[in-house]
């Protein structure tokens, strides 16, 4: 099933249709097409984006300042159960760090 759909307007014929999209240069042959110029994408970066990639392409290729002497160390101790925990220092520093957040 099929519908016409009737604007009530006049339908441009071939012959007459205006082209929007380029206009015909002065001298140039108006019976060949125009070529539309190709579309380029670019990206403009704020300096905080720069210095944010920077920063991401320096965590990426370094450890940022972990010890992994200790980290291992600490993995290892943790592994063969020497490790021990002093709740009196975790308590001391949470304790701490309330008192900075409070000020």
């Amino acid at each position: 099933m099929t519908q016409k759909i009737d604007s009530g307007m006049p339908v441009a014929r071939a012959s007459e249709a205006i082209n929007t999209s380029a206009t015909a240069r002065a001298g140039s042959e108006r019976g060949q097409p125009i070529a539309a110029a190709a579309a380029t994408d670019s990206i403009r970066l704020t300096g905080e984006a720069e210095g944010l990639q920077a920063l991401e392409r320096q965590l990426g290729a370094a450890p940022a300042g972990i010890d992994v002497a200790r980290v291992n160390a600490l993995r290892a101790s943790i592994a063969d159960g020497s490790y021990r925990v002093d709740a009196q220092e975790i308590a001391t520093r949470m304790l701490d760090l309330e008192r900075q957040l409070g000020e």
